[in-house]
């Protein structure tokens, strides 16, 4: 298969990126920002089952790590897989967190932009959170 078009979906955040990172690598706080996880995960050995209207996704969580990297594959039910790339960066003082967003086979041009713009409120979500929560 060859490469698929791809966009990095980012957004700048004014907290230390180690905070960001360490916010977004408890798995069960990813549904308060990732709408697409909003109805929870479970934990099932060393996967998570996210219920969605497509059926139950398995998804796969790369192990914490000192990089900022919050990678994970979504395995759904007609086996068919999708590689998330999540990554936090320093930037100054605070954080940029990037996804990069592939555009999957047989997606048209609009849902490839709407996936992005999803992509963007969820981020935009994860930045109110972490902003308005300053300890």
């Amino acid at each position: 298969m060859p490469p698929m078009p791809a966009r990095i979906v980012h957004i700048s955040i004014a907290r230390d990126w180690r905070e960001v990172y360490a916010f977004m690598a408890e798995r069960e706080k990813m549904p308060l920002w990732a709408s697409g996880l909003s109805s929870g995960l479970t934990r099932d050995g060393e996967d998570w089952i996210a219920p969605g209207p497509l059926g139950n996704a398995r998804v796969r969580f790369v192990a914490k790590n000192d990089y900022g990297v919050v990678d994970h594959l979504v395995t759904f039910e007609d086996g068919r897989q999708v590689q998330n790339a999540l990554r936090v960066v320093p930037n100054g003082d605070g954080a940029e967190v990037m996804f990069t967003l592939l555009r999957q086979p047989g997606m048209s041009d609009a849902q490839f932009a709407d996936d992005a713009a999803w992509v963007e409120k969820d981020l935009a979500t994860l930045k109110s959170i972490l902003e308005s929560d300053k300890d």
